[in-house]
């Protein structure tokens, strides 16, 4: 029997500190830092995003959507045997142990599976996915939970004006089960180190102390030029490694960045509006987390049926992108 890899749970979790626009107008202000929320929409599409307590951490978001999503699949903690974690912001300096392996401890898995955590950004999730499937696939694993999950505002510089309103916290989670139907049609993974430095957080440890920044940078003017080259071209990609075209996708969830990157992308593919589905104006962009969270709200909201043809796809710094053609 063939195996294939499905999605057969979907789980999402925002910490319930929401910080409108003019909440962060307000704040940079007393800095003498000028900003507003016409600003920032006009520019990103973005009107809120949720920051964590200083209490929680990325593991604790991850839990939160991880129990969510297994709960929808109707397994049990114990009935996962991998844990992959997508993050940019790990739960220890030096990220080790995994926050995957917190996150199992967490869920009070004791049955000795796989957890391992999957670097790549703002592909986070689309690399993590990729990895979960060709375990499936080849059999060294039945049920695979895979979670992107990010505290950016811990790492957020919140004297530039220019990153630090761009993204939030949060955690989004799927299960992938074995199965004999087709769910995961296709995945396709890139990077290209030479942009390593248009998106990175530039600190390293050196004798002991941080040397450089430990903030966020980025530059956004090769970020968007990146990302609008290289989307469209990646889920084509993926649809001709399913042999599909366009035309018979249902839904396009890319990484929730920039609202003019994603209407570009969506108007590349022929895809009207509505068949994207849009979180960025309220999340902010949460990096590994955000298409995972944009995927169970949409499931959850009923907008993305049983059977249906979603085309994910991130990019992030690295520079990295890919793509996941999925059947619901």
């Amino acid at each position: 029997m063939t195996l294939y890899s499905k999605i057969i749970g979907t789980g999402s979790y925002l910490p319930p500190k929401r910080v409108t626009n003019q909440d962060l107008a307000d704040q940079l202000a007393t800095k003498g830092i000028e900003t507003s929320d016409e600003w920032i929409v006009t520019r990103s599409g973005i009107s809120a995003r949720h920051y964590a307590e200083p209490e929680q951490k990325s593991s604790d978001l991850a839990v939160h959507a991880a129990r969510n999503a297994l709960e929808m699949a109707g397994l049990q903690p114990d009935d996962i045997d991998l844990i992959i974690v997508a993050s940019s912001t790990p739960d220890f300096f030096g990220s080790f142990p995994s926050t995957a392996c917190i996150v199992q401890r967490k869920l009070g898995i004791t049955n000795n599976g796989a957890a391992v955590d999957v670097q790549a950004v703002c592909s986070g999730f689309v690399y993590a996915v990729s990895v979960a499937d060709s375990f499936i696939k080849s059999g060294a694993h039945k049920n695979v939970l895979v979670i992107g999950a990010e505290v950016f505002s811990r790492i957020l510089n919140f004297d530039d004006r220019g990153t630090c309103v761009l993204f939030g916290d949060g955690a989004g989670a799927i299960v992938l089960t074995a199965s004999d139907t087709p769910g995961i049609l296709a995945t396709k993974l890139h990077a290209d180190g030479r942009h390593a430095d248009v998106l990175s957080i530039p600190g390293n440890v050196d004798g002991g102390a941080i040397a450089g920044s430990g903030f966020l940078y980025m530059d956004g003017p090769a970020v968007f030029k990146l990302a609008v080259s290289v989307l469209e071209k990646v889920a084509h990609e993926a649809l001709d490694m399913a042999g599909m075209t366009s035309d018979q996708l249902d839904w396009l969830i890319p990484h929730q960045a920039n609202i003019r990157i994603m209407n570009s992308t969506a108007k590349k593919l022929g895809m009207p509006p509505e068949k994207m589905v849009v979180t960025v104006d309220q999340h902010g962009n949460t990096s590994a987390a955000s298409i995972p969270l944009a995927l169970d709200i949409a499931m959850r909201d009923g907008r993305i049926k049983p059977g249906q043809n979603v085309m994910m796809e991130g990019v992030g710094g690295g520079f990295t992108w890919g793509a996941v053609l999925a059947r619901m």
